[in-house]
């Protein structure tokens, strides 16, 4: 594998760029940084996510039809950037467009690695074995794979960890904020924060960072991950940010799993907990991001944006991640009963 911080010779600015995607969240934001610096833009995708930033072109396919690149494969690209990692879309698009891109940027997950049992580990740490392509990280596996395969050494590959800033429709990281703030000086379920971590990325920083990477023709693997921060901490800052007056009150981990409090994300759920098993999936060591040009804002500005975001699109809304308000009472009801 190509070394992160190896240059290769890029054609000068403004560059063409082709967005696989460029209407959901993260795509949405590379499209529109990319415009802002004046690059030619154009992004290709169905369009249902939504619309593309004011200066893009947007060519409307379905990537699962065999003319879904017959608009774009015909002309020299600077820059092409996959975020898919569905193989029926990354194969084709590979097969379009690959002899006439001079630099490749495969969007793929931290998820990949095997293990989340060693803090501070790398990019050089052992993969899932990609056999059974319905499951996340697996795909992004062979997806990485298949591009590797056919770009080699004029392809990058970001491994993100959790994203977040404003827009964020996963509801992960912006849950905690929201909630807060919904609580006032009410009480806020948690987990246990001892010996947990939180690790994030804002989605600016990573566009941004994956933009001048492209621009620099920056090739390899790299683990786009934030700061390490304690899941303490980060919960101290968000009641700080969200005038949260209220008090936090800690489920041991067995008593959660009892009342079917899942992991993570999704219904149900206490956002940004994890095992103590998988504890270092938020450890992860982010040198040769830092070393390729990475930088990142503070924990407190993203949060900060995030508590406005939260504001205006509803704080009380159904949201994909986290227990409802009403859940939320009717559990911490039932710890008080519990209690000796």
């Amino acid at each position: 594998m190509v070394q992160a911080n190896e240059r290769m010779p890029l054609r000068g600015s403004p560059r063409r760029v082709l967005v696989l995607g460029g209407t959901a969240w993260l795509g949405h934001e590379i499209a529109r940084q990319l415009v802002s610096r004046g690059d030619e833009v154009t992004c290709l995708a169905r369009g249902t996510s939504g619309g593309v930033p004011a200066g893009a072109n947007f060519v409307a396919a379905d990537r699962m039809s065999p003319t879904a690149y017959e608009a774009v494969r015909f002309r020299d690209w600077d820059e092409v950037i996959e975020l898919s990692y569905d193989l029926s879309s990354v194969g084709p698009a590979i097969h379009a467009l690959a002899e006439r891109t001079t630099h490749w940027t495969l969007v793929s997950s931290v998820s990949v690695y095997a293990s989340n049992a060693e803090p501070g580990a790398d990019e050089t740490s052992e993969l899932v074995a990609p056999v059974d392509l319905s499951d996340y990280a697996q795909a992004k596996v062979a997806a990485e794979r298949r591009t590797l395969g056919a770009l080699g050494d004029r392809l990058l590959v970001v491994r993100p960890g959790l994203i977040a800033g404003p827009g964020d429709g996963s509801d992960r990281f912006g849950y905690w904020v929201a909630r807060l703030a919904l609580a006032g000086s009410g009480t806020v379920l948690t987990p246990e924060c001892a010996d947990r971590s939180v690790q994030v990325i804002d989605v600016r920083d990573l566009a941004s960072w994956l933009i001048s990477a492209g621009a620099e023709g920056v090739v390899g693997v790299v683990n786009a991950v934030g700061d390490v921060h304690g899941l303490s901490e980060t919960l101290t800052l968000a009641a700080e940010v969200a005038q949260f007056e209220g008090r936090l009150v800690a489920a041991a981990d067995d008593w959660l799993r009892t009342q079917g409090v899942n992991y993570w994300a999704g219904p149900h759920s206490l956002p940004l907990w994890l095992p103590h098993s998988d504890a270092a999936f938020s450890q992860r060591s982010n040198s040769a991001f830092v070393a390729a040009g990475g930088t990142l804002r503070g924990l407190r500005e993203t949060l900060v944006d995030v508590w406005e975001d939260e504001t205006a699109r509803g704080l009380d809304r159904g949201r994909r991640a986290g227990l409802t308000r009403s859940e939320e009472l009717e559990l911490l009801n039932q710890l008080a009963a519990s209690a000796p």
